[in-house]
């Protein structure tokens, strides 16, 4: 059976940047410590992603539509990765500012201003040249993605959902009704119901209920 659109999937994959072969990312955590990648406090394990989303790049999301279970290599054009690089998200920031924050700015260094962030590319006096494109952005990617099976099952749909929330969530379905614990502002509450909605049109009640943090 091929995949579709709104199929939730779980796949494993390794993406690397297609003109110098380096990976940036990946699930797996045998070929993190293979290539001396692992970190101790990341978790490694397939992840599940729901086609038609763009729970990943929207290369990605269109390529693993119509596609059968087993293992891809995927390349992804710039235009449908992180896109091309604008000339206007490249600024010139003065020093100063910086240097208020305790920060000595220099070239590479990843920078936080104003809940952007960007890449320092030169320093020269008072004047320091910032990247806010993504640092991705402007590359072709390749991704090796294996397709590991097409889930089914309604509470592993709205539990691989959840877990982006709260990895301890609990809730339950029952005639087409979930009830969710979890603490949302009302905001939150809409914006969820209406992507459950989407995503599992099975569901046709969501309802949520108070969680008690303990002391």
């Amino acid at each position: 059976m091929k995949t579709k659109e709104n199929d939730f999937i779980e796949i494993n994959y390794i993406a690397r940047t297609k003109d110098d072969n380096k990976i940036f990312d990946l699930t797996d955590e045998k070929a993190a410590k293979e290539n001396n990648l692992y970190q101790k406090n990341k978790e490694y394990s397939p992840i599940i992603i729901c086609l038609g989303h763009n729970d990943v790049i929207k290369g990605l999301d269109k390529e693993l539509i119509d596609k059968d279970i087993g293992s891809y290599k995927i390349e992804i054009k710039t235009e449908e990765a992180f896109g091309k690089k604008s000339p206007d998200l490249i600024k010139l920031v003065p020093t100063n500012i910086f240097i208020q924050q305790n920060i000595k700015p220099f070239p590479g260094l990843h920078v936080n201003l104003d809940g952007i962030y960007g890449i320092i590319r030169s320093v020269s006096g008072g004047r320091t040249i910032v990247d806010f494109n993504h640092p991705l952005s402007g590359r072709d990617l390749v991704y090796d993605v294996e397709i590991k099976r097409i889930i089914d099952d309604i509470n592993e749909k709205l539990s691989s959902m959840l877990k982006f929330l709260d990895k301890n969530v609990k809730f339950e379905i029952k005639d087409n009704k979930a009830v969710v614990k979890l603490n949302l502002n009302t905001k939150q509450k809409e914006e969820l119901i209406e992507e459950i909605r989407k995503r599992i049109p099975e569901i046709k009640e969501i309802e949520f209920e108070k969680t008690t943090t303990p002391e």
